[in-house]
């Protein structure tokens, strides 16, 4: 471990940590810009633990000291914050069209680099324990939100029992998993930085044997210490925000995936949903339709 950063010390370090040494993690990856400020002490203080425990912490990961680890933790902050600056250094001089060109050449290539490396088991073995599962639960937090919501709503389209987990507190977290249990799947999505959220419901999922998915960005990701299937899309910072459409075409594909394996049960669901919005007149007002190639707003609600 001797060159890695802070942060890749504390993931690949996670699953062995005692109770309390994880408590700390997880606090530094979700609080990192006050905890780089905090001495042992206060970080004990913080968390309601010794500062001794901090500091065997600490040296669990490889440092001679908290005062070591502290500056460790300062550097990858500092390299975090430089982010900004070293994107005006690539871009500064691009057109904008130049830029649109190299962002969107570099998120194909991402999807070039998530086909060849995907794995075909894992991608069915996900699909069938999606169909077979009492219960989905989907948990995507921060940039992966979107994501999370977009496989949420069409889980739901394609089948019943789909809960979407999305909260922060850790404490919420847990009561809404409190009746996940081995007929259940747990998906948790997640990429540098990863969500040490995630990765506690995650392993609160593989405690009580629920089958766990996980789509993460690489073999490394501290995401799959507890899954039972592995997902891998890539998605690098080409700016100063994450690259999403590798995930979100391999979300995509698990979907339509999942409407091939199971269509009569997709072509139910979509039905009910049909007869639903007609009954109650959801479209109403909401939708633009087409007549005779032109588009047509349906205003028949509003007031003259």
């Amino acid at each position: 471990m001797e060159n890695k950063d802070v942060i890749s010390r504390m993931e690949e370090a996670y699953a062995k940590m005692s109770k309390g040494h994880k408590k700390i993690a997880s606090y530094i990856m979700d609080h990192y810009e006050t905890a780089v400020f905090m001495t042992a002490a206060k970080l004990g203080s913080e968390l309601g633990i010794s500062e001794s425990t901090v500091v065997r912490f600490a040296a669990g990961l490889g440092y001679d000291g908290y005062p070591q680890f502290q500056s460790a933790l300062e550097e990858w902050v500092r390299g975090n914050w430089n982010t900004v600056h070293k994107v005006g250094i690539k871009y500064g001089k691009s057109s904008q069209s130049e830029i649109v060109t190299s962002v969107l050449q570099a998120d194909m290539e991402k999807i070039a680099d998530t086909i060849q490396h995907l794995d075909p088991a894992s991608f069915e073995a996900a699909v069938d324990m999606i169909l077979s599962a009492k219960h989905i639960y989907v948990i995507g937090l921060r940039s992966c939100e979107p994501l999370a919501g977009f496989l949420s709503f069409y889980l739901s389209m394609i089948r019943g029992d789909v809960i979407q987990l999305n909260t922060t507190s850790m404490t919420e977290l847990f009561e809404q998993m409190i009746r996940v249990s081995d007929e259940d799947c747990v998906i948790g999505i997640s990429f540098p930085r990863y969500s040490m959220r995630t990765l506690k419901a995650l392993e609160f999922a593989n405690d009580r044997n629920a089958k766990v998915i996980t789509i993460t960005d690489s073999v490394h990701s501290p995401m799959n210490l507890y899954s039972s299937c592995n997902l891998l899309a890539r998605s690098d910072m080409v700016s100063i925000v994450d690259s999403l459409v590798a995930p979100l075409s391999l979300i995509n594909a698990l979907v339509v995936a999942l409407c091939v394996k199971a269509p009569e049960q997709a072509i139910s669901n979509l039905k009910e949903l049909e007869r639903v919005w007609g009954n109650y007149q959801v479209y109403l007002n909401d939708e633009i339709n087409f007549i005779d190639d032109e588009p047509i707003l349906d205003n028949s609600l509003t007031k003259e």
